[in-house]
C-alpha cells in the first residue's frame, strides 16, 4: 500500500492510495472460508461446498468490501497521524479513473478531502470583554412572589360579577321575538368569562351582573372562533350556522379568582415545611434562586459576545467552498442545490466558530466528562421544573431524570456541547478582562435583542 497527500492550497487536499493485492487478500480469504462454512447448496454437505464456487458467487463482493474497508481505516490512520483537521468526510475525486476492481490489482483511490484554514484563535487578559450582571430588584422578587401566590390561588363563590370573574349558568336559545325556542339549545351549568369576549357590545351586557341575572346575548357575536363557539354550545363546528341568534344565560354561579396570602402556608407550599419562616427569608430565597438563575443568562450572553470578539479578531477565514458544498450536499441527499447556496453561509458561520471554540477548549484544556454531561442534563431537567413553579425537587429525583433525558442519543450530543460551554464560559472569565456592567432585566432583554 502507498499513500500520498498532497495540499497545493492548504485547504482542498487530494489523498491518493495505491492498494496492493497483499493488502486485502488475508481478509478476503478469510471471509470465504467463513461463507462456505455457513453455505447450504443443494448437493453439498454443509462446509463442503467447492471453494472454487463459492469465489465464483461471492468473491467480487467480498473482495470489493474488504477494499472499502481497508481504504477508509487507511484514511482515517493518515488523517490522525499526521494531525490534518479534515472537515467533514472523504469524497471520491470527481477527476479519477474508475477503479475496475475485476482486473488484477494495484488499485490506484483517490479522495477530495477539505482541510481546515490555518489561523490561531488567543484570548489573554489584554482581551477585554463585556459581563452583564443583572440586577435582582424589588420589582423582579414582587413578580415571582405573586407567581407563586397565583398558582397556590383558588376560586371562591361571589355574588357580583367584576371582571375577570368566572360565570356558571343556564343556556337557551331564542327565538327572534325573545321567547325560548322550542326544541333548541339548552345547555346547563354552561361556563363563561366575559373577559375573554372580544366584542365590546357583547361584553358590555355582562357588566354588573349579580347571581341570579339573565343576560340576553348573541354568542355568535362573542365567540369569533368556531371552535369555542361550538365548545359553548356543545354542537359541532358544521352546525354553527344554523344557530346565529340571541341566546338567555342564566347565571347560577359567580366564581372569583384569589391568589393565596402571603404566609407561612404558602412558604411550605414552595419550599417545603419550615424551610422559610418569614416573609423576608420568602423574598430572600427568591432573590437568591432569581439571581442563580440570571448567572446563567449572563454566562450565556458572555460566551455569545466572546464569539463575537472572536470572529472579528480571526477575521474571515478561507474555505475550500466547492468541496464543502459537495459535502454538504453529500449529507443532504434529499434536497437540491437551491437548499446548499441558501444554506452555505449560514453553515460556514457555525464551522467558524467551531474552529475557533476548538481552539479555546484546548488552550484552556477543558475535559469533559461522564459526570459534567450528567451535571448539564440535572441542570437542564431543574430549570424545567423551576417554570412550573416546582423549585424544591428532590435531588434524587432530578437524578432519574436526567438519567432518563441521557437514554436518549439525541439528547446526549446537547448537553455535552452545554457542559462544554459552561466550563469554557468559566474558564474565559478567568482569562480575559470583563468590562462588569450591572443592568436590569429589562435592559438585559434590549442587549439579548439587539
Amino acid at each position: 500500500m502507498n499513500i500520498s497527500f498532497e495540499t497545493p492550497d492548504k485547504i482542498n487536499g487530494l489523498m491518493t492510495i495505491t492498494v496492493e493485492e497483499a493488502d486485502y487478500k488475508e481478509n478476503v480469504e478469510k471471509t470465504l472460508k467463513e461463507y462456505r462454512k455457513r453455505a447450504n447448496l443443494p448437493g453439498f454437505r454443509p462446509g463442503m461446498v467447492p471453494m472454487g464456487l463459492i469465489k465464483r458467487q461471492f468473491g467480487t463482493s467480498v473482495k470489493m468490501e474488504a477494499i472499502n474497508k481497508f481504504v477508509g481505516e487507511q484514511i482515517y490512520k493518515y488523517v490522525k497521524d499526521n494531525n490534518i483537521q479534515m472537515l467533514g468526510e472523504p469524497l471520491p475525486n470527481l477527476d479519477a479513473e474508475a477503479v475496475d476492481l475485476e482486473h488484477e490489482a494495484p488499485y490506484t483511490f483517490k479522495f477530495d478531502i477539505a482541510v481546515a484554514p490555518e489561523f490561531k484563535a488567543e484570548l489573554t487578559n489584554k482581551d477585554a470583554i463585556d459581563y452583564y450582571t443583572i440586577n435582582v430588584d424589588d420589582k423582579l422578587i414582587d413578580q415571582q412572589v405573586d407567581m407563586f401566590a397565583s398558582r397556590a390561588g383558588s376560586y371562591e363563590k361571589v355574588d357580583n360579577y367584576e371582571g375577570n370573574d368566572m360565570l356558571k349558568g343556564d343556556l337557551r336559545e331564542l327565538e327572534a321575538d325573545g321567547s325560548t325556542k322550542e326544541g333548541g339549545i339548552e345547555v346547563s351549568e354552561d361556563i363563561v368569562m366575559p373577559a375573554y369576549i372580544k366584542d365590546e357590545d357583547q361584553k358590555k351586557l355582562f357588566e354588573g351582573a349579580k347571581l341570579g341575572d339573565v343576560i340576553t346575548f348573541n354568542p355568535r357575536k362573542a365567540y369569533e372562533s368556531d371552535a369555542e363557539l361550538a365548545a359553548f354550545l356543545k354542537v359541532d363546528k358544521a352546525d354553527l350556522g344554523f344557530h346565529t341568534g340571541d341566546f338567555s344565560y342564566q347565571i347560577t354561579e359567580i366564581s372569583r379568582f384569589k391568589k393565596a396570602e402571603v404566609n407561612q402556608a404558602l412558604f411550605d407550599q414552595v419550599y417545603g415545611a419550615d424551610a422559610v419562616k418569614s416573609e423576608e427569608e420568602f423574598r430572600a430565597r427568591i432573590a437568591s434562586e432569581i439571581q442563580a438563575q440570571l448567572v446563567g443568562n449572563s454566562d450565556w450572553k458572555f460566551l455569545q459576545d466572546v464569539r463575537k470578539y472572536m470572529e472579528q479578531k480571526v477575521g474571515e477565514l478561507t474555505f475550500p467552498d466547492a468541496l464543502l458544498k459537495r459535502i454538504m450536499q453529500q449529507n443532504n441527499k434529499d434536497k437540491d442545490a437551491e437548499y446548499v447556496e441558501k444554506n452555505y453561509e449560514g453553515s460556514i458561520k457555525e464551522l467558524t466558530w467551531h474552529l475557533i471554540k476548538e481552539q479555546l477548549v484546548n488552550a484552556t484544556e477543558i475535559k469533559v466528562d461522564d459526570n459534567d454531561v450528567k451535571a448539564a442534563a440535572r441542570e437542564a431537567a431543574r430549570a424545567q421544573f423551576a417554570q412550573y413553579g416546582m423549585n424544591n425537587v428532590p435531588d434524587d429525583y432530578l437524578d432519574n431524570y436526567a438519567t432518563e433525558m441521557l437514554k436518549k442519543e439525541d439528547n446526549v450530543q446537547g448537553y455535552v456541547d452545554r457542559a462544554i460551554d459552561q466550563k469554557l464560559t468559566a474558564a474565559l472569565k478567568n482569562v480575559v478582562k470583563l468590562n462588569e456592567k450591572t443592568v436590569s432585566l429589562d435592559e438585559f432583554n434590549k442587549l439579548m435583542s439587539e
